[in-house]
């Protein structure tokens, strides 16, 4: 029997992880689709330095630990002349690292697309960029909604990793919590549910998201 004292003696702090979980979330969910998306571009632009660029940076940041990248921003920066908090590092490494795996579902996405779009668009005198932005990317992110949605909640539930470099969210709070109460289990049960309210309504609005677009075409 879960011992529910704990969860309303402690609120206070479970609450105050949450909201920050809630906003590294949300501020890595639109950098990592962003830079994301920039890079799946640069992994199929017709300039070859782009695309080595591009590929190194995904080959390199998806096939290291994400607690590695964190580390280098928390840690490393402060050698190079820069400190930076927990949360503000914490935020950067899972941007970057969410933004690896999101620029190559992206990348499927845009090889997915007929050739003749691209070939119709620059024959009506669109640039590439204005043919990227405007006709292919918008196709090609519908596609690639459902691993997409997949990578944001993998983003919410890597956020936890931040409680190693003092990020103020919940798994950090909940590590304070235990240290308080001397109970483990309880505790992150507790955290669990609290992950599951950011989730589950991440992954029922992927799922209505890629219906409504499956029922547009």
């Amino acid at each position: 029997m879960l011992d529910f004292s704990i969860l309303i003696n402690y609120f206070d702090m479970y609450w105050d992880g949450f909201k920050v979980t809630l906003m590294i979330s949300f501020i890595a969910l639109i950098g990592s689709f962003f830079f994301g998306a920039l890079v799946a571009v640069m992994r199929i632009v017709p300039i070859a330095p782009l695309r080595w660029i591009a590929t190194a940076y995904v080959e390199f940041f998806r096939n290291i630990p994400l607690l590695v990248i964190v580390f280098f921003f928390y840690i490393g920066t402060p050698s190079l002349g820069l400190q930076l908090s927990g949360f503000t590092a914490g935020t950067i490494g899972l941007t970057i690292y969410t933004s690896a795996f999101i620029a190559e579902a992206i990348r499927s996405g845009i090889l997915s697309v007929p050739d003749g779009q691209m070939e119709a668009a620059r024959s009506s005198g669109l640039t590439y960029g204005q043919t990227m932005r405007m006709i292919i990317l918008p196709q090609a992110i519908k596609i690639v909604v459902p691993p997409i949605g997949n990578q944001f909640i993998n983003l919410v539930k890597n956020s936890s990793i931040l409680a190693l470099i003092a990020g103020t969210e919940l798994m950090y709070q909940a590590d304070l919590i235990s240290a308080k109460t001397y109970v483990v289990f309880d505790v992150y049960i507790f955290v669990a549910l609290f992950y599951l309210v950011i989730t589950i309504p991440l992954s029922l609005g992927v799922s209505y998201l890629e219906k409504r677009l499956a029922s547009s075409h």
